[in-house]
């Protein structure tokens, strides 16, 4: 009863961290972390085991599948010299930088375990990284560039993490032995991903209730992670183009009520992962301290220090040069070279935007926990140095970075010309466009009512400059106005005993639907 408790208890903290980060328009990860470090102190705190290898496939498998469906392929393409860079070149270089510093502090420590830990803290988080970008102005094409880094650098972070991870459990390592198997395992995770998406879109077809639709879109995320592991591809390409494949063939046959509830379901998966993987961090952190002597305490905190530091000036070093050369910098967006107001490049004002936007998150945590545990001899080596190592990283950068981006930015006055909202507005008019074709030929007095809709919007959008429709339509106002009232009313016939539940539920999710008939954005 009392672990039940405390998992209530640690749900309803991680909702007040979660809500006083929105007030503070900082990203919630950074207080889960603080939450984290809060258990770590606890007493009695109840243990919480995971199996290791089960670690990955539960943190990374979903939250690989929800970032790589909102990736846009187009835009990954047009910035792939950026991103490249910053997924292979920026995680390479910070695993060889931490590598170099914990085998100076710790002479003993094996040079795998070295390069597994930098392999564990190289990677920027994408939750933690989405997170962020929620809360501040930031030009589309840095937002684009960091989006995509953080869902690629994982494939080359866990990549080197395993082969470390295997290279100091069996003492062997061979490149030679492991290239060949390496270069098919990436081809076969690029095959296999689209053709399970096309197989999961047949399946998708033939199934419309929205909780077996969810379920399944959970089940794809774990049973592909588990399938390529098995079959010795990548998990993490595997899943990213899987997602990336639906995610471009699934909006023509799914419903907007699934769409809505899925979105729901999901985003509150990834927090749920969030909080379990603060929680299991904190708790392992916990038995780590009790463990240590003064003088490990001393030397440990010194290495977890100097990896944070090198995590950071790494990123810094990398990214500063690139953004001084216009080809591979990180300036104007390649749809707006033609635009007047990007005619600028971004310069080294966006490089540090970028540099600064390295934070660690669920990523070093599910990479940390799933090191093999085990007593002294038996385990990973160092394995309660790079845990704890790891877990100040997330710290350090999520508070130190992730608190201090959004004045950062205000103070670089970064801007763009809005291309999202420019290509939004003008999809729109000719949206709108192919409504008012679709009625042409019904002279009922309701295709009438839409048509004159319709028209007065496209007529605002041939009057802007730029061709682009307003973000609402003539009706929504009033519609929001009728429908409140219409609520109002049928709580009173509730509340008067005029009505019953059943009948209330059913219109309140008809007054629901029709309140969402209404342009999203004109609730703003």
């Amino acid at each position: 009863m009392f672990v039940f408790y405390w998992i209530v208890g640690v749900l309803v903290g991680a909702v007040l961290l979660a809500g006083l980060a929105r007030r503070l328009r900082a990203p919630y990860p950074a207080f889960l972390a603080l939450g984290g470090v809060g258990i770590a102190f606890i007493p009695g705190v109840p243990s919480l085991s995971l199996d290791p290898e089960l670690a990955l496939a539960l943190f990374l498998a979903p939250v690989l599948m929800d970032a790589g469906y909102s990736t846009s392929l187009r835009d990954l393409k047009r910035n792939a010299r950026p991103i490249a860079g910053l997924a292979v070149g920026a995680v390479a270089a910070t695993t060889a930088a931490v590598a170099a510093v914990a085998l100076w502090l710790v002479p003993d420590m094996p040079l795998a375990a070295a390069i597994v830990l930098g392999a564990i803290v190289a990677p920027p988080d994408a939750v933690a990284a989405l997170s962020v970008l929620g809360h501040v102005s930031l030009p589309h094409r840095l937002a684009t560039i960091l989006r995509g880094e953080s869902l690629l650098n994982d494939a080359a972070s866990l990549l080197i993490y395993r082969l470390g991870v295997a290279a100091a459990v069996t003492g062997h390592f061979s490149f030679a032995e492991v290239a060949p198997a390496f270069a098919i395992g990436v081809v076969g995770s690029l095959v296999a991903g689209p053709l399970a998406a096309l197989v999961y879109l047949r399946i998708l077809r033939r199934v419309e209730e929205p909780m077996s639709v969810i379920v399944l879109q959970f089940s794809a995320a774990f049973g592909l992670w588990i399938a390529a592991e098995a079959l010795e591809l990548s998990g993490v390409l595997t899943v990213v183009s899987f997602a990336i494949t639906v995610a471009r063939r699934a909006p023509g046959q799914t419903s907007p009520r699934l769409r809505v509830i899925s979105n729901a379901v999901w985003d509150t998966a990834i927090f749920v992962l969030n909080v379990l993987a603060f929680v299991l961090i904190g708790e392992q952190i916990g038995p780590i301290l009790a463990r240590m002597t003064p003088e490990q305490e001393f030397a440990y905190a010194s290495v977890a220090g100097a990896v944070v530091v090198t995590v950071i000036l790494v990123r810094i070093a990398w990214v500063l040069p690139a953004s001084a050369i216009r080809r591979v910098g990180f300036g104007t967006d390649p749809t707006d070279r033609d635009d007047p107001r990007q005619s600028r490049d971004l310069g080294l004002g966006a490089g540090f935007a970028v540099s600064w936007s390295g934070m660690r998150g669920l990523v070093t945590i599910a990479t940390a926990l799933a090191l093999p545990e085990g007593g002294p001899g038996g385990g990973f080596p160092y394995r309660d140095l790079i845990v704890l190592t790891a877990f100040c990283v997330v710290i350090g950068t999520l508070v130190v970075q992730g608190l201090t981006l959004r004045p950062i930015l205000a103070w670089l006055g970064l801007e763009d010309s809005d291309p999202v909202g420019r290509e939004v507005g003008r999809a729109r008019a000719e949206a709108y466009g192919a409504a008012v074709e679709a009625l042409s030929g019904d002279r009922s007095e309701a295709a009438d009512a839409l048509r004159r809709e319709f028209h007065a919007a496209l007529a605002k959008a041939k009057a802007h400059e730029e061709g682009l429709a307003p973000e609402g339509l003539p009706t929504d106002r009033p519609r929001r106005r009728a429908i409140h009232a219409a609520r109002d009313r049928l709580l009173a016939l509730r509340r008067d005993g005029r009505i019953g539940d059943d009948a209330y539920f059913v219109l309140e999710e008809e007054l629901d639907w029709a309140e969402l008939n209404a342009t999203p954005r004109g609730e703003a």
